[in-house]
């Protein structure tokens, strides 16, 4: 009996710390609460199911069957609470459980073999479940989270790494006795670790190609966005400079005119003449947003797309000369909420678009982008917006990072329709 409630009690243990390394590396989108409830129903039923296991055929019943009374729920459960996709879930749920799982027959091995008493198993998994969940809570979880979140896609081939070797442990778990009596058997089992090792280090280095291949390719593109937006401002100052060129040109004639009618005594015709050349010259005016030229470019470039797209625009800028960041990264970042904010737009009836810019420099950078929106947003745990959509996102990461670089401020909210981007700096 003593034995059996040992057996119950390192099968629950074993349960709650492995559903503890999946949590370290995983976003839920429940509240604290609601998951310590899903884990004391969860808990209650590892315990019970391993105990009606251990009464009908003994601890070989219960390894040929945990996978399925005890890992597969869990895996279930917390994809459940989670906000990760299905590979995603898969890849980082089923490589904990086979961390876990050699793990646990490594420290009971170990205990065995020296003749150690149970306490001291207890006492090993303790440090060894303790250890993990801290490093990869301290170390892991945030490279995994933005590895992710910045590759989305492409996660089902890896699931089968972890997958395939979890079958592996089925079968020699359903089987055990070669390699419970046999201390050379039992080394091969461990021995497929090794190679294991380096399959998942050469994963994460072509994960960790991808994340900079991807991280160059944004830069790229939000480079080709500045350098756009300043070819069009280029191209319209151009236009202006022709066009007051050409003003200038008819000024002489104008003039003449002008003098003309003032010596016939028609002094209305004259003034009318003159507001008339006045209305030409303002409709050739360039409007200058601020005095920084790159970030100039940028609100004339996304202003005019607004415009386009009948969007109508409720403005607000007072800028400095000078700026306490590379003018550039700013522009970026205004390029990406603006370009947010006229594709929500598109979404949304005609009479209903609508963008707030409010941007001034004193007392330090504050920054406030707002739009209309229709719909549910959810946020991930550091308030940022989750992409619905393959390839969307990126934005947002980007505005992330500048704020990281340069120790600024950001939110996002969604409140009564309207969506919400602030950013002091």
């Amino acid at each position: 009996m003593t034995n059996m409630l040992f057996l119950v009690f390192r099968t629950f243990f074993i349960t709650v710390m492995t559903v503890g390394m999946m949590a370290s590396l995983t976003e839920f989108r429940f509240s604290r609460r609601k998951l310590l409830l899903i884990l004391a129903v969860y808990s209650l039923w590892a315990a019970g199911s391993s105990l009606v296991l251990l009464s009908l055929g003994g601890e070989l019943l219960l390894l040929r069957l945990f996978f399925l009374t005890i890992s597969i729920p869990a895996t279930i459960l917390t994809y459940w609470a989670a906000t990760d996709t299905p590979a995603q879930a898969v890849f980082n749920y089923m490589t904990q459980i086979m961390v876990s799982t050699l793990s646990v027959s490594m420290i009971r091995w170990l205990t065995e073999s020296l003749g150690l008493s149970l306490l001291v198993n207890v006492l090993l998994m303790c440090g060894f479940y303790f250890t993990v969940i801290y490093l990869e809570w301290r170390f892991l979880r945030q490279p995994f989270r933005r590895l992710i979140k910045i590759i989305p896609t492409r996660w089902g081939v890896l699931t089968l790494i972890p997958c395939v070797y979890c079958i592996y442990l089925i079968l020699v778990a359903a089987w055990p006795s070669s390699y419970l009596e046999n201390n050379a058997q039992r080394l091969y089992v461990y021995a497929a670790v090794v190679p294991l090792i380096f399959v998942y280090i050469a994963v994460f280095k072509s994960l960790l190609a991808q994340y900079h291949i991807q991280l160059e390719r944004q830069s790229t593109a939000l480079l080709e966005v500045q350098i756009t937006a300043l070819k069009e401002k280029v191209q319209r100052v151009k236009e202006v400079e022709e066009g007051i060129r050409i003003q200038r040109h008819d000024l002489r004639h104008q003039l003449q005119a002008v003098t003309e009618l003032v010596v016939q005594g028609d002094q209305e015709a004259a003034l009318e003449f003159l507001d008339a050349a006045r209305k030409r010259l303002d409709e050739k005016k360039e409007i200058r947003w601020c005095r920084p030229p790159v970030l100039d470019a940028v609100f004339s470039s996304y202003f005019d797309q607004a415009k386009n797209q009948g969007i109508s625009l409720e403005t607000n800028i007072a800028l400095p000369d000078t700026l306490p960041v590379d003018e550039g990264e700013l522009a970026i970042v205004v390029a990406n909420a603006l370009e947010n904010a006229i594709h929500a737009n598109l979404t949304l009836p005609q009479e209903q678009r609508h963008i707030r810019c409010k941007m001034v420099g004193t007392p330090s950078i504050m920054l406030e982008i707002s739009n209309p929106y229709s719909g549910n947003i959810s946020f991930d745990a550091s308030g940022l917006p989750m992409a619905k959509q393959e390839g969307h996102g990126l934005g947002v990461q980007s505005i992330s990072a500048f704020c990281r670089k340069n120790g600024a401020v950001c939110q996002f909210d969604l409140t009564d329709g309207w969506f919400r981007l602030r950013l002091v700096l």
